[in-house]
């Protein structure tokens, strides 16, 4: 089947506001057949009246995966274009002070269920001969910043496990890209927040003993906020550009970069012996 004719039917998970939305409605505007998926359904209603298909999908329970999977096939004949893996959550705090459990919720929104899912797609693609999977990792997939450890090694997983597969899939057809933004407009800071009071601020036995009480003063306000917190700041639908050119491409590239600081750090990294960066990242963070 030639590229052209291959049928542009797309999953987008992640769509109650931010960077899923925007691309949802940014594909379904160039013509291809969106799925978003949302992870309350109340979340579901104003995609509902835009026209979408919306489908329940939580990546941190694996029931909820493996039903969105089955409810996509009968959806679309056990044919899929392409995903954008897009759901997840920030975890800030400092390393010492993230329990297991909280590491794990993290990765299970993360990475896990990612991965779940995405080993569910496969075995269409390579039945389809085509397809292409995409991934909004992040500016921290490749560079860690202090008080975002838990965050900083859920986007390494995802870029060393797809990195990996990418590798695996050559000559099947199946395509690879890893989108990695810095600061984009969305709702990740207000939700990062409520990640932050639940398991750090408000836990009295690691608020009243860590060793960075004052650092967390700092985090609570950045979080508080209004506005953007970050200089160079970026609306979705920088997201969005990349998202179209991988899905449209017949060569998409296997990383696309948004923002300056994405651009600004990979050079740096490759650059700048270690210890200079550490500093670096110190002193922006």
């Amino acid at each position: 089947m030639s590229h052209d004719a291959i049928p542009k039917t797309v999953l987008v998970t992640g769509c109650s506001s931010g960077i899923g939305k925007t691309v949802a409605y940014g594909l379904k505007e160039l013509g291809f057949i969106v799925y978003p998926t949302v992870r309350q359904l109340k979340d579901a209603n104003a995609l509902i009246k835009d026209g979408f298909d919306v489908i329940q999908l939580d990546y941190a329970e694996p029931n909820s995966v493996g039903a969105a999977f089955s409810t996509l096939m009968q959806k679309t004949q056990n044919q899929l274009f392409a995903v954008f893996h897009n759901g997840a959550y920030g975890q800030p705090g400092a390393v010492e002070d993230l329990s297991r459990e909280v590491l794990e919720k993290q990765f299970a929104t993360n990475f896990f269920g990612w991965h779940q899912l995405n080993n569910l797609i496969l075995p269409v693609m390579r039945q389809q001969g085509y397809g292409r999977i995409l991934l909004n990792s992040s500016i921290l997939g490749f560079i860690a910043f202090p008080m975002r450890g838990a965050y900083n090694a859920s986007k390494f997983a995802i870029e060393g496990l797809f990195d990996t597969l990418r590798l695996e899939l050559n000559g099947t057809g199946i395509t690879v890209s890893l989108i990695e933004p810095g600061p984009i407009t969305s709702d990740f800071r207000k939700n990062a927040k409520v990640a932050f009071e639940e398991n750090i601020y408000n836990q009295p036995k690691i608020l009243d003993v860590s060793p960075h009480q004052e650092h967390y003063k700092q985090v609570m306000a950045r979080l508080n906020k209004e506005g953007n917190a970050d200089p160079f700041t970026l609306p979705p639908e920088a997201v969005l550009k990349k998202v179209v050119h991988a899905l449209t491409s017949r060569r998409p590239k296997i990383r696309y970069p948004v923002t300056f600081p994405t651009h600004l750090f990979a050079v740096l990294k490759r650059l700048l012996p270690h210890a200079w960066l550490d500093w670096v990242l110190r002193r922006v963070s």
